[in-house]
Parts: structure tokens; sequence; C-alpha cells
């Protein structure tokens, strides 16, 4: 079925959007997936918060230019899936990374986080970002190990001079 120019700018400017508003976004191959694998795939991406879309090529690359995910336009080639991770960086890069494992047919073309674009060796690497609970919950441990140093270490001297203080009242009635 032939889409229609309404239909095709209403898709472009729905990708324009997404991608205006996207942290990462991995290219992959549409090749060989069933309809059944699909629907398994767009229902984990919903769960994950993933925009995930099969669109013509040449739509595609209009609705990046301009983003900064234009840099993808050269990976644009053959049966495309996009996915934009829209909260967290890794989101899309695990939601593919993840059906992968379990339908090799499918492959990744292309990575791009901000206006970089990585092959696609790198989707462990954005796969395996951390999501923002996780990030936070590092960056709270980090600041307070200073402070639990500090309050274990304080206690410290007293305990010695107390020590000290025994020694040596020790050492008086020994004499």
């Amino acid at each position: 079925m032939a889409l229609t120019r309404v239909t095709k700018e209403a898709i472009v400017a729905e990708v324009s959007v997404v991608a205006s508003k996207a942290i990462s976004a991995v290219v992959a191959l549409n090749h060989g997936l069933s309809a059944g694998e699909m629907t398994e795939l767009r229902v984990s991406a919903r769960k994950l918060g993933v925009f995930l879309k099969v669109v013509p090529n040449n739509l595609l690359k209009r609705a990046v230019a301009g983003s900064e995910f234009e840099c993808l336009q050269e990976s644009l080639i053959g049966p495309t899936i996009i996915a934009f991770s829209k909260g967290e960086p890794g989101s899309a890069g695990r939601l593919i990374r993840d059906f992968v494992k379990t339908h090799p047919k499918m492959g990744v073309k292309a990575i791009a986080i901000g206006a970089k674009v990585f092959d696609a060796q790198q989707l462990d690497m954005l796969a395996s970002l951390p999501s923002f609970d996780e990030a936070l919950a590092s960056l709270m441990s980090v600041m307070n190990a200073p402070i639990g140093k500090l309050v274990r270490t304080l206690p410290e001297t007293y305990t010695k001079m107390v020590r000290v203080v025994a020694a040596v009242r020790d050492l008086k009635q020994a004499a």
C-alpha cells in the first residue's frame, strides 16, 4: 500500500518531534522478522520508554535532518528500524541488545548519542550505561563516602586517647 503525501508528512513530523527530544538512537536491520516478533519488540519498547518505528529511509532521512541524529543518514540503507531513547540514554541499546540475543536475524547498523555515531560493536557500551536511578545512587555513594569515613575516624582519636590514659593508669598502679 502506497503512502499518501499527508501520511508521509505526518510520519516525518512525528519522528522529527521524537528525534528532537531523544537522547540516543539505534538503527537496526528489519530483515526477516515476523509480525509476531515485531509485536514482541514493540511491547518491550513501550515498557522501556523507547520510541520504536519502522520508517522508509527517505522519510527517516528527512525526519532527522537538522537534528543531532542527522549523522545517522549514512546508515539508513535497506530495511531499518529506528529506536530512540527518550528518558535514559541506554534504554534503546538495552532493548535492541536483548532482542538481538533471542532473534539473531536482526542486526544493528549504527548507534548515535548526541551528534556522534558509533558502530554496531559499541551496542554493549550503550546498553551498559546506567539508568538515571543507578547513576544517582552511584553519585550519592561517592558523595557519602568521605562523610562516612570522617564519622568513623573522629571517634577513633578519642578511643586512642582513652587507651593511652588507661595504659598510663595501669603502669602507675603496677608500680
